[in-house]
C-alpha cells in the first residue's frame, strides 16, 4: 500500500513524486516511458530555470533520476483503470493491482481517440485487458487492435486461449512474432455490435469476432477513473490541484493551458503538498 500513486512520466509527475517524498509520503510513478512524452521531441529547451539549453529528453532523464535517487519507485506499464476501494484506490497496471490512499493524474496533453463504437461496446465484446477478459473468449475468434508494443504480450496470451487471434496495427510499433497470431493489413475504422459479437469495419469490408481487444499507451481520464469531472477536454481541478474525487489530484498539461514545463512542475509540487495535508487530516480524524 502506497500513500500516493502518480500516473504519468512528465515533469509534473516527477515534481509531484519528489515533493511527496520530501513530505514523508510513500509513492510510486506509473509510466509507459518517456518515448510517449511530447517533451522528448523538444531538441532544445531554453526557458527552464537553472538548466539552460537542454534537450527535452535529457531534462526528463534528469528529473526521473532525481526522483529515483530520492527513493521513488518507478513502475513501467500502462494504467488501465483506477477503482475506488473503500477510502483507498486500486490501480490496474498491466496485470497487477496497486493499492494507494491517493492518486495524482499527470497524464499529459494527449488524449487517446477512441474508435467509433468502442466506448459503448466496452464490457460488451470490447476489452482493454487481454489477461483480465481473455478467458471469456476461450476457443473463440478474437481481434487485437494495438497502437503500441504493450499489446503484443496480451496478444500472445490470447493466442494460447482463443481459437484465433487477428492482429491489426493502429500505430507503428514492434510487431508480434508469434506464429499463432495472424497479422492483418486492414485499418480498423469503427466497431459495432453483430449477431455473434463485434464487427470491425474497414474502408472496404468488415470482419466479425467474438471479442475485440484494444491496446493503447494511454487511457482517457474519464474512462481511467469513472466519475472524474472533466472541463471540456481537461481534468477539472481547484487551486490545490484537487479534483472532484476524494484524494485524487491532477497536474501538468492534462489540467489545461499553458502547456509549459514550469507550470507542470509547479502544479506537481502543489498536488503533492495538498495530498500530504489531506492525508494527514484524514489520519488525524481516524484517531479521534
Amino acid at each position: 500500500m502506497k500513500d500516493l500513486i502518480i500516473i504519468g512520466g512528465g515533469p509534473g509527475a516527477w515534481s509531484c513524486a519528489m515533493t511527496a517524498i520530501n513530505r514523508g509520503l510513500t509513492c510510486a510513478v506509473v509510466t509507459t516511458g518517456k518515448q510517449f512524452s511530447g517533451l522528448t521531441k523538444a531538441h532544445l529547451v531554453t526557458n527552464y530555470p537553472g538548466l539552460p539549453n537542454i534537450s527535452g529528453e535529457d531534462l526528463l532523464d534528469k528529473m526521473e533520476q532525481q526522483a529515483r535517487d530520492m527513493g521513488c519507485e518507478v513502475i513501467s506499464g500502462n494504467a488501465r483503470q483506477i477503482m475506488p476501494n473503500g477510502k483507498n484506490y486500486m490501480t490496474l497496471v498491466g496485470n497487477d493491482i496497486l493499492d494507494s490512499q491517493a492518486i495524482c493524474l499527470a497524464l499529459g496533453a494527449s488524449r487517446p481517440k477512441l474508435l467509433p463504437g468502442e466506448d459503448t461496446l466496452l464490457g460488451h465484446g470490447v476489452s482493454w485487458c487481454g489477461t483480465c477478459d481473455g478467458m471469456f473468449y476461450r476457443k473463440k475468434p478474437v481481434a487485437v487492435l494495438s497502437a503500441w508494443s504493450g499489446g503484443v504480450e496480451d496478444a500472445e496470451f490470447l493466442a494460447g486461449v482463443c481459437s484465433s487471434v487477428d492482429y491489426y496495427v493502429l500505430s507503428k510499433h514492434d510487431l508480434p512474432q508469434d506464429e499463432r497470431i495472424v497479422m492483418r493489413p486492414e485499418r480498423p475504422l469503427s466497431l459495432e455490435p453483430s449477431e455473434n459479437g463485434v464487427r470491425v469495419n474497414f474502408d472496404q469490408g468488415s470482419a466479425e469476432y467474438s471479442g475485440v481487444f484494444v491496446f493503447r499507451p494511454a487511457v482517457a481520464p474519464s474512462t481511467l477513473l469513472p466519475g472524474l469531472a472533466i472541463d471540456g477536454n481537461v481534468i477539472a481541478v481547484d487551486r490545490r490541484m484537487a479534483t472532484n474525487l476524494p484524494h485524487v489530484y491532477a497536474c501538468g498539461d492534462c489540467t489545461g493551458q499553458p502547456l509549459q514545463i514550469a507550470k507542470a512542475v509547479g502544479e506537481g509540487n502543489i498536488a503533492a503538498i495538498s495530498c500530504a495535508q489531506d492525508l494527514a487530516e484524514a489520519r488525524k480524524g481516524e484517531k479521534m
